[in-house]
């Protein structure tokens, strides 16, 4: 009499699974810090236990043999680990791009990086620029100079950024100089010796020395004190310069301001010859060369654009 077949495994296991596995199979996990726990369903793939995280994932058995397989669990937590240490909360990695992770920044927006610039944040060479803040900061910058942003530039390259100014003329132009308000629209033709300007005093107080103040002319003495005069001081210094606009008196065109500033500083070295202070003193702190007084000047010098500013005509 014929016995029915009978099979020991579990009906909901496939054959494939209860197969044995090769030991050589199991010495090459054992040699990439892996154990093998057990077949999957799909007899190409078996169960890898990571010797240093404790968790499981499936792997193909081809690349057990004849690779160095990773465990997903670690690198995530190393990925995990390099957000933290660069300031950043880990969301996931970029499905768009399997390079790139997904990470909310401290402003709160949700940013893409590559892994390896994370590295380099979380080790301090470099760091991270939000892309929506950074658009918000430059929008501001072209308002305050009187431009719109509108995006990209086509022509500039990424350096570059195009902009409507206030007549309608549309211009590529660097932020840099948006920032700095040096910029002229090349559709109205407003210049600098066409538009208003001021001329300003200035006292600056630098590390080691006596404070000593400036006269000059700018359309923006904000912008030339902060961007074009200071210089970025070494971080390790305890030390800042810093610099306060004493008092500015606008003129109608940069023309007229450039030719009575030239007035004021010739008649400020004929009736006081000491009082111009040398480059060599202040120029680790300030990018000017000449038009710097000792402190002594300061009355004097606001005394002048008093006068100019009530129409008294000053001394010459």
């Amino acid at each position: 009499m014929t016995q029915p077949h009978t099979n020991t495994l579990p009906s909901s296991m496939p054959l494939d699974a209860a197969m044995p596995i090769p030991a050589h199979w199991h010495a090459k996990a054992q040699a990439n810090g892996f154990h093998i726990t057990r077949r999957c369903k799909d007899r190409a793939r078996v169960v890898l236990q990571c010797q240093t995280c404790g968790q499981e994932h499936d792997k193909r058995h081809s690349v057990v043999v004849g690779s160095t397989p990773l465990c997903p669990h670690c690198v995530t937590a190393r990925w995990e680990a390099d957000a933290a240490a660069a300031g950043l909360s880990w969301l996931g990695r970029d499905p768009q791009d399997p390079r790139r992770g997904r990470y909310r920044a401290p402003c709160g927006h949700e940013v893409s990086r590559q892994f390896g610039l994370i590295k380099r944040i979380a080790a301090g060479i470099c760091a991270l620029r939000c892309e929506t803040c950074q658009r918000a900061k430059e929008e501001a910058e072209a308002t305050a100079a009187g431009w719109t942003l509108l995006g990209p530039a086509h022509e500039h390259g990424v350096t570059y950024r195009r902009y409507r100014h206030d007549c309608g003329h549309e211009q590529e132009i660097a932020p840099v100089n948006m920032r700095t308000e040096r910029v002229t629209c090349a559709g109205c033709g407003v210049c600098w010796s066409a538009s208003p300007s001021f001329i300003y005093c200035m006292r600056f107080e630098l590390p080691g020395l006596p404070p000593l103040v400036k006269l000059g002319f700018s359309r923006n003495p904000e912008s030339r004190m902060n961007w074009q005069l200071l210089r970025t001081p070494d971080l390790s210094e305890q030390a800042q310069p810093s610099g306060q606009i004493l008092r500015s008196i606008q003129i109608r065109t940069g023309h007229l301001a450039l030719y009575l500033e030239k007035r004021m500083h010739a008649a400020l070295r004929r009736s006081h010859p000491g009082s111009v202070v040398p480059a060599e003193h202040y120029g680790p702190w300030l990018k000017v060369k000449s038009e710097i007084y000792i402190a002594d000047l300061e009355p004097v010098i606001l005394d002048m654009l008093e006068r100019l500013d009530t129409g008294t005509p000053a001394p010459d």
